[in-house]
């Protein structure tokens, strides 16, 4: 991959709804430009869906990130935690060093995922409670559902209409729903405005052959956490892909960079390492990873099939 390739990624990641004359326009490319690219990283196999799902902070859900070094094989532990049906993301790096990336209904369900994570897993893992209702990903701040909506039964089609393939024709979803194309479209626009869906893309960057890193960084005491990933993210752009803090940690960071070189990386890790704000910066090579459907996707299939398609 290439920078472009990767800011084109940051852009799907934030929204995989994003036509072709957007990307382009954002890009400073030509349509025919985008399309060939994003046809060769799902060729390469970068790209291996594009995806709508309800949002987490429109369920009111709890995101957390798990980490630790593991004596499990990680495609054993990966099984294992597919099967729990909270681990949507699992990430292996050096040293069978592995990232859980879950997404928990309430918090009362925190303790007992912890608990079988410490059984099967991680013997002494870093339990981080991402912060709830912002972030910064991919150099945008996703939105944040008020509370005050909720999604109507047809919001739940849609949904799931687009869940596997989230950039199909407006005109597409309205036939299968028999509904027109302007309701879906004004509906879609609401649920992107109001932060109740979440567009995006399931990303494997392992299949190319660059390098991804994930970096900890523990902030000073004094440094002002909410500006910290921003300013990172615009000072070494393009390597930053996205960034999660955590409202139990006020002094951790995790980042995940994208290099071409080892010396790209290396820099990278000194001038972080140098930064006022921060007090230590480890890096951490990732080699692959696992992306697992949840129970939000359950929910989807749940109330969103629609009711001509129903049996039983």
């Amino acid at each position: 991959m290439d920078e472009t390739d990767l800011f084109l990624l940051k852009l799907l990641l934030y929204n995989s709804r994003f036509s072709y004359r957007e990307l382009a326009d954002k890009l400073g490319f030509s349509v025919n430009a985008v399309h060939k690219r994003i046809q060769a990283l799902i060729d390469q196999g970068v790209i291996r869906s594009f995806t709508a799902k309800i949002s987490i902070y429109a369920l009111k859900a709890i995101p957390i990130m798990v980490s630790g070094r593991s004596e499990t094989d990680s495609f054993v532990a990966s099984e294992k935690l597919r099967k729990h049906g909270s681990t949507y993301w699992v990430g292996v790096a050096g040293g069978n060093y592995l990232y859980l990336g879950a997404c928990l209904r309430n918090i009362t369900e925190l303790e007992s995922y912890v608990d079988l994570i410490k059984k099967e897993v991680l013997p002494d893992p870093t339990v981080g409670i991402e912060h709830h209702g912002w972030e910064v990903y991919s150099g945008f701040e996703l939105p944040s559902a008020s509370g005050k909506a909720a999604l109507s039964p047809l919001d739940y089609q849609i949904i799931y209409s687009l869940h596997k393939n989230s950039r199909k024709l407006v005109s597409e979803v309205a036939c299968e729903l028999g509904v027109s194309a302007r309701t879906v479209r004004r509906r879609l626009s609401k649920m992107i405005r109001e932060g109740l869906i979440e567009l995006s893309i399931e990303m494997y960057p392992d299949a190319s052959n660059d390098i991804m890193t994930i970096f900890h960084l523990h902030l000073k005491a004094s440094s002002d956490k909410s500006k910290v990933d921003s300013l990172l993210m615009e000072k070494y752009s393009p390597h930053p892909i996205f960034f999660w803090s955590y409202s139990n940690l006020p002094n951790q960071l995790i980042g995940i960079f994208w290099t071409n070189t080892m010396k790209q990386l290396r820099d990278i890790h000194q001038s972080i390492q140098n930064e006022d704000f921060i007090e230590s910066a480890i890096p951490n090579i990732l080699y692959t990873g696992y992306i697992f459907d949840t129970w939000r996707d359950k929910l989807v299939q749940e109330k969103g099939v629609p009711p001509h398609r129903r049996t039983g």
